[in-house]
């Protein structure tokens, strides 16, 4: 049997509704842990530095200790170094990528001997938010229709959602239940300064650390917490108005309303 007809699979990582973690994040990790540099790690796997530095704040964002340690810019097109549950994320990727090596062989011999009559794949359902981050449920207050849910995202940092009693029971959300956080860049609504009156629930202080500028929009990721990023996408009119620029101070308002909970 010529190689090219040779059944194979690809192994991906997932949390609940976010995004998938593949070889290709895989590869990239490891390629920060070589270089050390976001940019080299990005060509050194064929991305681009926005793909790589997206890849590594999703990657933050979705497991409870960050993979790397990064800074975007600088000479070096971003500082970047592994942490030690980054390595810990490689070795375990490698261990059941090879177990799952064998696997496929196994069904490989199974489907050439007429032992197994059918395959069924599970196709995963993707989500089109930019920011997914998986925290803790903390409260849960009900009410006669909707029901509001706390859910800490990291050490200070609490978003409020707002979903109905009947999604919460079907969800599970207890405290102490792990979900995932799931907000379009575009419900992220940037201001300057802290206690700012408004009908948003959700008020989350950051730091920009990243700005992308299209013709007529401009993504804007900021710093809340160690490890933990939340995206904005806004007009370029109002980043060039607000001076959003790296280090810059900003508060993010989402309503919870806009917050979207997914559990595994």
């Amino acid at each position: 049997m010529a190689a090219s007809d040779l059944l194979n699979a690809a192994l991906s990582l997932r949390r609940g509704e976010g995004p998938r973690v593949g070889a290709e994040r895989i590869a990239l990790l490891r390629a920060l842990g070589e270089l050390g540099s976001i940019r080299a790690a990005a060509e050194h796997v064929g991305l681009s530095y926005k793909a790589a530095w997206d890849a590594v704040q999703a990657l933050n964002n979705l497991f409870e200790t960050p993979l790397v340690t990064a800074q975007a810019g600088g000479r070096q097109g971003g500082a970047a170094q592994l942490t030690e549950a980054g390595r810990t994320v490689i070795e375990a990727f490698n261990l059941v990528e090879t177990e799952l090596g064998g696997v496929i062989g196994r069904l490989q011999q199974g489907l050439a001997s007429g032992d197994i009559g059918g395959l069924f794949w599970s196709l995963g359902l993707r989500t089109s938010a930019r920011n997914a981050l998986r925290g803790t449920v903390t409260q849960v207050t009900d009410g006669a229709v909707n029901a509001e849910v706390g859910l800490a995202v990291a050490p200070g940092v609490e978003i409020t959602a707002i979903v109905t009693r009947e999604s919460v029971a079907a969800l599970g959300l207890t405290v102490g239940r792990p979900a995932i956080a799931l907000i379009k860049s575009s419900f992220v609504i940037l201001a300057h300064g802290d206690g700012i009156v408004t009908s948003a629930r959700n008020q989350i202080a950051g730091i920009v650390v990243a700005r992308h500028d299209g013709a007529i929009s401009s993504e804007i990721t900021l710093h809340i917490a160690e490890g933990k990023t939340l995206t904005a996408t806004v007009t370029r009119a109002s980043a060039e108005v607000m001076a959003l620029a790296e280090g810059a101070p900003v508060t993010a308002l989402i309503k919870a309303s806009h917050v979207i909970l997914a559990v595994e």
